[in-house]
């Protein structure tokens, strides 16, 4: 399915290498903006299916793009968005993820961008309602909290991270190379050792590990 896509991203080289990655894979940049003010006046003039906006953007460099991505995320008509970051900004992230609009979100870090190919699945899936969540974020808060995460081994860990990015079962044991049993077991395992009850909507199930993992 063709997106309407709205940038937002004040590098214009790499504002430009992401509109010609989307085109290639047949989705329409309809908003390019250089700032954070830019981008909400595009998006109020021009309906789009999903947003992909860094996090620091003129004037001040700080939040204006994670400001911008909450209000457009939680307004009365709420929009899709995926979140660039540098690295992982877990006030950010947490904000991102803690705003209410019961749409798409995803939140990757900019070299997540040199995947072509995984980049635009994330950015459809956002799109269509789901979350995508970069797995070095997920490893990074993993490793700074305490128990029980700690109980997690490595192997649960990787798996957390596929979740995370929204992988259903069937494609974490395609990525892993294990067996859809595999999958399941790891994963109850790891909602065990969380206190998280098993839920089968997936998208439910994301969130509640990163509910936990925001502490």
């Amino acid at each position: 399915m063709s997106l309407r896509v709205a940038i937002a991203e004040d590098g214009a080289l790499l504002r430009g290498g992401l509109v010609e990655v989307l085109a290639r894979f047949g989705h329409r940049v309809v908003v390019s903006a250089g700032d954070a003010a830019e981008l909400l006046a595009g998006v109020a003039a021009e309906p789009v299916d999903v947003v992909v906006t860094d996090v620091r953007m003129p004037p001040t460099f700080t939040d204006e793009g994670i400001r911008a991505a909450v209000a457009l995320r939680s307004g009365p008509d709420p929009v899709p968005v995926v979140v660039l970051s540098q690295y992982v900004e877990r006030t950010y992230a947490a904000e991102l993820l803690d705003s209410r609009g019961g749409v798409g979100v995803g939140y990757l870090l900019k070299d997540r961008v040199g995947d072509v190919a995984e980049f635009v699945d994330a950015v459809a899936r956002v799109a269509g309602g789901g979350t995508v969540i970069d797995p070095d974020v997920v490893r990074q808060l993993v490793h700074q909290r305490s128990t029980p995460l700690r109980r997690l081994t490595p192997r649960e860990v990787e798996v957390l991270g596929l979740m995370a990015e929204g992988r259903s079962n069937s494609a974490i044991a395609r990525h892993l190379v294990v067996t859809d049993a595999a999958v399941a077991k790891h994963i109850a395992n790891i909602l065990a050792k969380l206190d998280l009850p098993p839920d089968g909507d997936d998208h439910r199930r994301v969130l509640a590990v990163l509910a936990y993992l925001r502490g």
